[in-house]
This record gives structure tokens, sequence and C-alpha cells, in this order.
């Protein structure tokens, strides 16, 4: 599990709860669980070695050495070769990640011949010096994390004397010199680390390209003991266990006292909280994670007792069953926001409540933390009914994902429609984990048991706590216990401890939510299937915000229409408090399309593209002629941090990567660098204006009056057409402005209505004008035309001079000579779309 994308369990009574009910999702649409034979789980667990053949094979045929295997091309992701696609991308380091990610599943899938050859071009091909800017976070977990898993079996291989007698602690020479290599991240005066890293210069070098960051998630500072520990304890060097211990020291004593809970972005400087909002999501999942799992590994109470006193705030206020919300750390009876994000993992939020829409997770990008759920629901209760939810894995990836090179993230669930990625974890943990779902451990080259999974799920001996630390003294700071000691005090916590005599308490949780997936009855999903989640309104835009994750809206009140009964009738169904008042709207609010239109040669005007507005900033239907100025690409691109090339960027059009952090942030950061405009880019790959509905941008959640400065954002599609027009003539000028205002554009001609007035006149009428009588009324106005029967008014002379000022007002109007009865029937008969 990783901050940035999932969320794994700590194998804790909360997280084992939780997932209990997380493994109901989606995947399980199957009859009621049954026993499967020794048979059935042989045919599945081969399934599962020809898919990772299958995966682990394209990526070698087409990719290696590259980070990645871009599965749709057919070949590999290189950094700087490829799009950028904002701080995704810092997890590529040009050193072979996919393959060292993949190294100890090797071994657990029992191919030890290719275990051998992938060390063996590990050690001979990859290099961890290149000058590249990398996550500390994503680098620590999936490459040292993996060299590290691949030391300890390699070196187990070799002790056995069957195989690897060459080996000689290469891959531990290759993580201690990255682990130096990261190390420079923490030089500030907290012992924060800097998120990201210049893998040959650092962070202060003036080469670096990096190090003006300020902030860091807690989940990036709090996820790095476990393989700075073991890479200390298998090294001798203390430094790296030193330095992660400190970074946990001060998560630790900057919590909320009062309530005993944490932020989700601190300052690594001044230790004070970016982002005050708590929860167990992301950006703080694997610190709690890793507090557990440290106490595991190394043995020491400390971490148990940091993380019961953090498990026992969560249960107090973060738990609002059936929900896990965020909160606000300094007033936890608070909640941030009432919707749950993606990276909950082990609570995916599967029941329905009473709220204003229903949303529908559009996205499946091959995470692996359902699987890994399901594999420790599974050794955890014996239940096979997991056995068949994990069925239901192996063959939803076969139908949807798999593609002729490897298998592909699914941007859209609804359509199908796949993403040119396979993310390295896809090897790392997911076939790691339906391997051992389905293969007895007797089976195993290694006994499981003796490991511990990091969050990257590579494997770390827990003899490791039994291990002389080479810390000369522990700096973490002692937890007084509370004289009323919980039930959680002296436990990991397990579930005999939590569920005394009661062994069958997991079966009667799923149990209650078997009608979500029609378990233990034929299968009858409703129209839609869905969760609800209450949105609050407080100037943030819920319909962007989940969009963002890959969720669509669908209003309950056009979903239910024409339906009868109520919510009521839906078995499972919760109705709970809103924890944030809903904002009613009774008008979907219209999104007045923007355009960006590029003025200078050699386009002069003829290139347009349609751009979505803001609801904060310049309003520029207030601007006669919009705003005009050159484009400036903003380093860095994604615009969540001080900006570089503020030099460069005064005075001119910025451009800027959606993603990151949110439109507010990014505006500020800009318009105090100098720029006069923002054009965000969509960082989804593909996107456009055509398959697209426009949506408005919308701020933070704070006043944005201080921004001041045009925004407007564009797709993916027609942003690559914009920054390849400034990679090729380098000084481009567009105008920013309403789609109405476009420049060269003829404005839509106002039509005026007329009114003219037939009377039909008997035989000789006209000439004494004595007659009275009805009269037919046409009313002309754009391609329509009515008729209207009524009796002609008294006064027949004042009609006729009432008629006559409004043909003249009229004619002044359309500046046409004035208007007859016959010169308008000529008019009237003479449009193409008049009916009569």
């Amino acid at each position: 599990m990783r901050s940035m994308y999932l969320v794994h369990n700590s194998g804790t009574g909360m997280l084992l709860k939780t997932l209990l009910i997380t493994s109901l999702l989606g995947w399980a649409e199957c009859q009621e669980s049954q026993s499967m034979t020794p048979e059935e789980r042989t045919v599945i667990s081969d399934q599962i070695i020809e898919m990772f053949d299958h995966a682990y094979g394209s990526y070698m045929k087409y990719a290696y050495p590259a980070d990645e295997l871009m599965p749709l091309s057919c070949r590999g992701r290189v950094r700087g070769q490829e799009p950028n696609r904002g701080d995704i991308d810092d997890s590529l380091g040009k050193f072979s990640l996919t393959l060292i990610d993949t190294l100890d599943t090797l071994v657990v899938l029992n191919k030890l011949d290719e275990f051998e050859d992938a060390v063996k071009k590990t050690i001979t091909d990859v290099r961890l010096d290149n000058d590249v800017v990398v996550s500390v976070f994503e680098t620590n977990i999936r490459v040292l994390g993996g060299l590290l898993g691949a030391h300890v079996m390699a070196d187990l291989l070799r002790q056995r004397g069957e195989r690897m007698q060459w080996y000689r602690d290469e891959l531990l020479h290759m993580a201690k010199e990255l682990g130096h290599r990261l190390l420079p991240a923490f030089n500030t005066t907290s012992g924060l680390p800097y998120p990201k890293v210049n893998l040959r210069y650092g962070v202060l070098n003036p080469l670096s390209r990096t190090g003006t960051e300020s902030d860091t998630c807690t989940a990036c500072a709090g996820t790095m003991i476990l393989e700075f520990a073991a890479l200390s304890r298998l090294s001798g060097d203390s430094v790296f266990e030193e330095h992660a211990r400190k970074a946990l020291d001060v998560l630790w004593q900057r919590r909320q006292r009062g309530s005993d809970l944490v932020g989700t972005v601190i300052n690594i400087h001044s230790e004070e909280w970016v982002r005050r909002d708590s929860g167990v999501g992301a950006g703080i999942d694997s610190y709690y994670e890793y507090l557990m799992k440290a106490y595991i590994l190394l043995g020491d109470n400390v971490f148990l007792e940091r993380f019961n006193i953090h498990y026992s705030a969560i249960m107090k206020y973060i738990s609002q069953p059936p929900l896990l919300l965020n909160v606000h750390m300094h007033n936890p009876t608070v909640s941030v926001r009432s919707w749950m994000d993606s990276l909950l993992a082990f609570f995916p939020g599967l029941q329905a409540f009473t709220t204003e829409f229903r949303v529908h997770w559009g996205q499946h990008l091959l995470r692996p933390e359902f699987a890994e759920s399901t594999y420790y629901l599974y050794k955890a209760t014996g239940d096979p009914y997991y056995l068949r939810v994990g069925q239901s894995i192996v063959e939803k990836l076969n139908a949807y994902a798999r593609v002729p090179c490897g298998f592909a993230a699914v941007q859209d669930v609804r359509t199908g429609r796949h993403e040119d990625r396979m993310d390295s974890f896809f090897l790392a943990e997911m076939f790691k984990y339906l391997y051992l779902l389905f293969t007895d451990k007797s089976q195993l080259p290694i006994d499981i048991d003796d490991y511990i999974f990091t969050t990257e799920a590579h494997l770390l001996p827990v003899s490791l706590s039994t291990t002389q630390t080479p810390c000369q003294g522990n700096n973490t700071e002692s937890v007084p216990l509370s004289k009323e000691e919980d039930l959680f005090t002296h436990s990991c916590p397990s579930m005999e401890t939590l569920f005394p005599n009661n062994p069958s308490f997991a079966k009667t949780i799923r149990d209650s939510y078997k009608y979500l997936t029609g378990v233990g009855r034929p299968f009858h999903p409703l129209p839609v299937r869905e969760i609800e989640l209450p949105l609050h309104d407080n100037g943030m835009e819920p319909v962007e915000f989940l969009r963002s994750m890959g969720i669509s809206l669908t209003p309950l009140n056009e979903v239910f229409a024409g339906q009868t009964g109520s919510l009521k009738e839906h078995k499972g169904v919760y109705r709970v408090k809103l924890v944030a008042e809903v904002s009613h709207t009774t008008e979907e609010e219209e999104v007045l399309p923007h355009i960006v239109q590029l003025i200078s040669p050699p386009f002069l005007g003829r290139t347009v593209f349609t751009a979505g507005p803001a609801k904060f900033g310049m309003d520029l239907t207030k601007q006669e002629h919009g705003v005009k100025g050159s484009i400036v690409k903003a380093s860095p691109y994604t615009a969540c941090e001080p900006i570089d090339s503020a030099v460069a960027l005064k005075g001119h059009i910025a451009l800027a990567l959606r993603g990151d952090c949110m439109f507010a942030v990014k505006a500020r950061w800009l318009q105090e660098a100098g720029a006069i405009g923002v054009i965000f880019i969509d960082h989804r790959e593909g996107s456009n204006s055509e398959d697209t509905p426009l949506f408005q941008m919308v701020g933070d959640g704070d006043s944005t009056e201080d921004i001041t400065v045009p925004l407007v954002f564009l797709f993916s599609r027609e942003g690559a057409v914009l920054t390849a027009a400034l990679e090729e003539h380098h000084n481009v000028d567009v105008l920013l402005l309403p789609k109405e205002r476009q420049l060269g554009h003829d404005k839509t001609e106002k039509h005026v209505g007329m009114n003219i007035k037939f009377r039909l006149a008997e035989e000789g009428e006209l000439e004494d004008g004595s007659t009275r009588g009805p009269t037919l009324e046409f009313v002309l106005e754009k391609q329509e035309v009515f008729l209207k029967e009524e009796e002609e008014p008294r006064g027949r002379q004042q009609q006729q001079q009432q008629q006559q000022q409004f043909c003249s007002k009229a004619a002044e109007n359309d500046r046409t000579e004035p208007c007859s009865a016959d010169s308008s029937q000529k008019d009237f008969n003479s449009r193409p779309d008049a009916k009569p």
C-alpha cells in the first residue's frame, strides 16, 4: 500500500473489520460461498502463474531496461521521452523500476531460475546515480524495499546451498548505495525529509533541480522506518534507522495533544501543519501501517503504544460507521468532508446513504489493495468465501485488463477504455497476493510466516526484531500508558482479544452486507450499482473533486424518477446523519464556454481551443477584449510549490498541469510569480472537449478573492496541441476570452420581433372603410411563426396610427425602410423558413 495510491491494512482489529466489508466490492458477484477443492485451487494458481508470465514477459520483451511497460504501445516508458504526467513520473528514476519491484515476487511464485537471472541483470545493468529527481517515498518503498527483499531471498537460497552460490551481497550493497543517495532528503532542521531528491546531486546542490519544496505528507515522512531500519540492521550502519526514527518522532510530537490526531501535510522546516484534516486515507494511511509493522519487525514497544493511542483517537473521532471520515485534527467533532477517497482501500464505502448524489467509481488502475485485503481476510478467517472473491479478481483481470502486451489499466470501466500504463506495483503486489491466496504454505519455496510485508509487499524477515539494534540509544519518545488500559494495550491487536468466545464474528459482519453482491441468493443488481455519499458545499465543487478520482455523478432525483417506493425498501440501506449541509440548487448551473485563441503567426486566430472557466479569479465575461499574452510553461509544471521560472513567467500567461493540489493553490503560486493569466491543462491522457463536458474550476474552500488573474482549463488533447505549438514556435501569443466574443467571429445578429396585422376585408370594404371584423395577426420571430385570431379593436384609425409607429420603430432598429402591409407581406413570403 502506498500513500500516494491506496491504503494497506496493518493487521489490526480496526483494519481487519473494515477489510471484512471491503472484500464485497464490485469484484464479488458470486453466489453463496462454497468450499473450493484442492484441484480448483490448483487450476486457479496455475492461471495466476500464466498471467504473471504474460505481464512479466511483456515487460522484459518490450520495455526492459525502461522503468515501466506501456502495454498499449508495446514499449517502455522512459522518463523524458514520453509526455510528462506530473508527480506520477517521480517514481521513475531510470533504474529498471519494474524489474527491481518484481524480484521477490519471482521467488514467491517459485520462479527461481528467473529470479537468479533477474538478480544478475539488476547487478549488471542498473545504475543508481542517474541525474533524475525522484520521489523519496516511492523510491524507498519500491526500489530500496525491492532490493532489500531480493537480497533476503538471495541470501536464503544461498544458505540452502542449492543455488545463488555466486551471490556476494551485491543487492545489499546496492541498497546501501541507494540509502545514502536518499539521505540528503533528511538534511532539514526538523528531521522530516524533503519529498524529492536528485539521485546524483542530492537536494541542496545547485544542479539538483529540487530542494525548494517546503511541505510533505504525513505518510511520506512516516513510511520510511521499515526499509531504513532493515537496511541498518542488515548492513550494520545505524544512520538510516536513526533518520527514520527521528522523522517518526517529529510526527508524534506534532500530533494534536487533545485529540491525538495528526494532519495530512506538514512543513518540513517549521514543523507546522499545512493541512490539518485528519483521516486514514491519502496522505496519512501508511504512517499508521508502519507504526504497527515497525513494532512487529523491530520489537520496539513504543511503536505499538503510539499506534494504540492513534487507533483509539481514530475510533473515537474518524470512525463514523459505516464511514471513516476526515475531521479537523484540532476540532475532531467537525468533519472536513463527507465522502471517502479511493485510497481507503480497506473501506471503499459500499453502503448507501441519504444524500444528494450517487457516485460511480470509473477507474481501475490495476491497484492491488483489494487482492491484498482478500488474502489477509482469508488468512485470518479461513472462510472459503474469499477464495471465490479471489477467483473473481482473476477472471475480471483477464477479461477486462489483459491486452496483447501485458495488462493495461482501465481508464473508464463503463466503456472499457484502457490507459497506456502498467505500474510496477502490479507485478510486485497483485500476483504475489493472488498466488498466496490459492497456494498452500507447503508448496511455497519459503515459510511466508517468517516475513512481514512492507507497504509495497516486499518481504522483510521478522527475525530482525531479535537483531541487536545498531542505534546507540533509542531516541523515540516514551509514551506513558493510560491508567485505564483498553483492550488494545497488550495486543497487535488480534481477533481473539477483540472478540473473545465469538469465532463467528467475521462471518456476521460479512453476512450483513451480502445483499450488495447477491451472495446467498440470485444476484439481482439495481438498475445502477451505487454508493451514495453526502457532499458538502463550502465553495468547492464536489463534481470536479470526484471526476478527478474517476467518478461520475448522477442526481438521485433523476435516477429514481418514476420509481415507486422509497430507498427504505432496499435491504441494507443506511440512513445516517449528514455531517455537513448540502446545498440544494433547483437548476443546473450553466457553464459558459471560454476559448484559448492563438493569434500570433502562423496561427493568426485560426486555431481556437474550447476551454472551461473558473468560479474565481478575473471574470473574463466582464473584459471587453479578453486578456492577451504570450504563453510560458511553469516550472514546476504542476505549480503546487514556489515557481522556479518566476523571471521568465512575469508578464506572461502560464501553462500549468492539473493535479497534486487545488486549482486555487496553483493560481496563487503563479500569480505571485507575476503571471497575468493561467491555462490549466488536464493531466489525464486522451481527455478532450468533444467527449468530456466542460466544468467550472472551483476554489479550495477558503476565500479566493486574492486571486485576480484569469483562469481557464484545457483538456489533455487540446493542451498537447498548445504545448507542441510552444515548443515549435517558442513565442506564441494567445487570447483568453468567452467563446461568444471570439476574435474574427461574426456576432450573432439580434432579430427584432415584428408584429404585422392583416385584416381580411370584405368586397368593397376598403372603399368605404366602415366594416369591422376579425383579423389575423402574424408574429414574425426567428424560425417560427404564430397565428393568432382576435377581434379588431375599436378605433381603426387609432390602430393604424399605432401600427405605423411600430413599423417605423422596427424599421429604425433594423435600419430598413418603413414597413407597410404590402412590403411586409413580400418580406414574409420571401423568408425560407416562413410557414403560414
